[in-house]
């Protein structure tokens, strides 16, 4: 009977922790598997990496078109020679929440410049997205990808496809300066970023 009992506690705390790395994923992943395997497939909370691309390696311009939450277009274009932070969010996630005021922090203070944000919500229909940019007091606009998935798709080669919350800084001629995975967790590191993204000759 004891033996049963162990086996009971052991398959219960399994469980728990399971549904413990749910995390913002938007369905059933288990990231505890994929953070093993070394998939990236998923955002897990703690998980913050930042990487900065050089000059000499940098992937190429990205191209996207999509949606916006008001029903306007919007393509990689519209962006030319402008410094763009790309993010990858869903109202649902926690973490997505955490960094919405660091974020709209970076875009005011770069307000007037050669900055640009854009959001991309990947799970979410329009009405919500835009119910969360009142809440949070979000200025910049954000593609609605849930459909479709075609902006989420143009940026696989540098954010895995369900890590979220993600950022990719792009340069004036559309390619990634810098990456990150995770939600930031001060306004400071994203401003450096897109600093020295606008200072690039």
């Amino acid at each position: 009977m004891r033996n049963v009992f162990k086996v009971a506690a052991s398959v219960a705390a399994a469980v728990i922790l399971a549904a413990g790395l749910t995390a913002c994923t938007g369905g059933n992943d288990d990231l505890a598997a994929q953070y093993r395997a070394g998939t990236d497939k998923g955002y897990i909370a703690g998980d913050f990496r930042v990487k900065e691309y050089g000059q000499n390696d940098r992937p190429a311009a990205i191209a996207f078109a999509g949606t916006l939450e008001d029903g306007k277009k919007v393509s990689a274009a519209d962006y030319a020679g402008t410094v763009t932070v790309v993010n990858f969010w869903y109202s649902s996630c926690a973490p997505c929440r955490q960094e919405a005021p660091l974020l709209e922090k970076a875009a005011q203070q770069f307000e007037g410049r050669d900055v640009a944000f854009l959001g991309v919500n990947t799970y979410d229909q329009a009405a919500t997205a835009a119910s969360f940019a009142k809440e949070f007091g979000v200025t910049y606009p954000s593609v609605i990808d849930v459909d479709t998935k075609s902006v989420t798709a143009s940026f696989a080669d540098v954010v895995p496809l369900s890590a979220t919350p993600s950022t990719v800084v792009l340069g004036k001629d559309g390619r990634p300066t810098a990456r990150i995975i995770g939600a930031l967790p001060d306004a400071s590191i994203l401003t450096s970023l897109i600093t020295t993204a606008l200072d690039e000759k």
